[in-house]
């Protein structure tokens, strides 16, 4: 998985939408910390859940997160 990818587009769609990164681990029910470590790339390999999670929290699909 290109998790650089991922990150890059956590960060573009939650800009696009005016999302904090409180807001979005709030919606997703993850830690903030979390959200920061996948955002800046730290944690390079985030599980499905979680993963899914933040695309239902950013009112995505999964596939526009990965690809």
């Amino acid at each position: 998985m290109a998790s650089n990818k991922i990150s890059s587009n956590i960060k573009k769609i939650r800009a696009e939408k005016g999302y904090s990164l409180e807001k979005i681990a709030r919606l997703a029910g993850l830690s903030l910390n979390t959200i920061v470590k996948i955002e800046n790339g730290v944690n390079q390999n985030p599980t499905f859940e979680t993963l899914q999670k933040i695309a239902k929290a950013l009112e995505i699909k999964m596939d526009d997160l990965i690809n």
